[in-house]
């Protein structure tokens, strides 16, 4: 047990309980958790459950932090099978508010004075309490409008920072001691979900974000961002318009026509996003989406976004087209650039085979019946069967894909996706085409040839005179050897008891025959406690080989 364990042990036997009452008695068991032998005792939950609903509802038990790391990895198809991507879904990001009492500092050291001079009214019970913070409703001073304050928790960065720790702690065990965690690299993963949390406390950014959506949909009134009050807006508070309005899947439930109509184009916003403009809302479901006036798309929590590259929007019209002509090659090499696996890597004829079985699948279907949804989670199942691991930000873009075709075809069953998609690809392959930017990649090659010919000698030079002088060298890299380096330290461990142990037995020996005093039941005392103390520590290591062992 390293330090690390024993300053959290108390949230980890916590953590074992939980793991414990789900039925997760293998994983108690190969982290090693504190405590594990008193929880034998746990009372289990009876429900019958499948194993992505006990996942789902160990998260919940385990807190906030917990369920906001189950939404993160909840957007990565690529790494996590289908059935477990659409369970965790589920999470409900909802908790009890904490008291106004508790926030009214905060809130007063961001608006500069009382919560009176601001605010003609403010309702100190939340309209809605996540994780991360809570929203309130009032009414500004100036100009009277309502606008939705969106409040940080108190402490919560010293909650996140602490929890993280755990959660590395977990992932590095659970990485060296279980096969089928390693392939999710979950020490870059909970690394990766620290960014993300990092990134969505920062209310400077979420505010960018908005400023920067509001810009791409400035020419399209019936696409809204809610409006600023930037003087207002901290590191830790947003003030924002209040939108009034309906969920996107619960508008207009009398009127099928304007449903579909809100479908495509709610399906056309975040095509848009991610084709041209390469800035789209990670996580468009319907509660971040409201209709105004059964017509304006508002777009809501904006902290989690996405961005692609030029190049990787070219790159996406690539793998499209291979798809819609069957052309498995071609998909396969677009594929491996965009996942920049190595080509030596990877089984090429098992990736082609499956890719082939995949395009099989569709190709017969008429496109207009083409369901663009269960395609992508295919195709990132394919991937993840075959080792491959999409870029955060590709992987984010399927998975609000995915998100955005499931709403609209709830608005819309007979939505033709192809259809809808074609106009805004068809403009991302002529922009591709465009003479400035077909001589912009030209000169981008010919000034990566330029730099590749002018250090290409120094560093053959380089290399020479290692070679000339006896400096070059190899250096070997071993991966995957943390289990038998923890198997070598356990061994050590029980060695040094043993030596230990045997010294203390032959130095009580040696008292008990000198009948050195003072004596305990007629005994040497010091040569009767060393004795005790040697069975003690040999009794240890018996029980510690025989855990190795079972």
């Amino acid at each position: 047990m390293d330090l690390n364990t024993i300053k959290h042990a108390g949230r980890l036997t916590d953590i074992a309980f939980v793991l414990m009452k789900y039925g997760f008695d293998d994983v108690v068991e190969r982290l090693e958790l504190p405590g594990k032998l008193l929880l034998k005792r746990v009372s289990r939950v009876k429900e019958p459950l499948t194993t992505p609903e006990r996942i789902r509802r160990t998260l919940e038990d385990l807190g906030p932090t917990f369920v906001k790391f189950g939404q993160v990895i909840g957007l990565r198809p690529d790494l996590i099978p289908s059935e477990l991507v659409v369970e965790l879904r589920k999470l409900q990001d909802q908790v009890p508010p904490v008291d106004f009492s508790e926030l009214r500092e905060k809130l007063e050291a961001s608006i500069g004075g009382p919560v009176e001079e601001t605010f003609i009214q403010f309702e100190e019970r939340p309209m809605a309490a996540a994780s991360l913070a809570q929203v309130h409703r009032g009414v500004l001073r100036d100009g009277r409008h309502a606008v939705a304050v969106k409040i940080q928790r108190p402490n919560i960065r010293q909650t996140i920072d602490s929890d993280l720790a755990i959660m590395e702690l977990i992932a590095r065990q659970l990485d060296q001691r279980m096969e089928s965690a390693g392939l999710m690299d979950l020490p870059r993963l909970v690394e990766e979900f620290r960014k993300t949390l990092s990134r969505e406390l920062d209310y400077h950014r979420e505010a960018r974000h908005m400023r920067i959506m509001t810009a791409n949909f400035a020419d399209d009134p019936l696409v809204h961002v809610p409006v600023l009050y930037e003087r207002l807006c901290t590191e830790t508070m947003l003030v924002m318009e209040l939108v009034d309005g309906v969920k996107l899947n619960e508008a207009l439930p009398d009127d099928a026509e304007r449903r579909g109509e809100l479908a495509r184009r709610g399906l056309r916003v975040v095509v848009k996003q991610v084709l041209e403009d390469g800035f789209f809302h990670a996580d468009p479901h319907p509660g971040n989406i409201l209709v105004r006036d059964g017509r304006v798309i508002c777009m809501l929590d904006c902290g989690m976004v996405g961005r692609l590259t030029r190049g990787t929007r070219y790159r996406l019209t690539e793998l499209i087209g291979a798809t819609v002509d069957k052309d498995s090659d071609r998909l396969l090499d677009v594929l491996l650039d965009i996942t920049r696996a190595r080509r030596e890597g990877v089984d090429r004829r098992s990736l082609e085979r499956d890719l082939l079985d995949l395009l099989d699948g569709y190709h017969s279907v008429p496109l207009a019946e083409l369901n663009l949804g269960n395609f992508l989670s295919e195709l990132t199942a394919a991937l993840r069967d075959n080792g491959l691991r999409l870029p955060q930000d590709l992987a984010i873009m399927i998975k609000a894909m995915i998100t955005s075709e499931g709403v609209a075809r709830e608005l819309d069953p007979e939505l033709n996706v192809i259809e809808e998609v074609r106009p805004i690809l068809e403009g991302l392959v002529a922009e591709q085409r465009r003479p400035e930017n077909v001589w912009r990649g030209i000169r981008n090659n010919i000034r990566q040839v330029l730099a590749l010919q002018k250090q290409l000698p120094n560093r053959l030079s380089q290399i020479t005179q290692k070679l000339e002088q006896g400096e070059l060298s190899i250096h070997f890299r071993h991966e995957n050897l943390d289990e038998l380096h923890h198997t070598l330290e356990d061994i050590a461990s029980r060695l040094t008891v043993a030596i230990i142990v045997g010294s203390i037995v032959i130095g009580s020996s040696l008292i008990v025959t000198a009948k050195v005093g003072p004596l305990l039941f007629g005994y040497p005392a010091f040569g009767v406690i060393g004795f005790l103390i040697s069975a003690l520590l040999g009794l240890w290591i018996v029980i510690n080989i025989l855990r190795a062992r079972w």
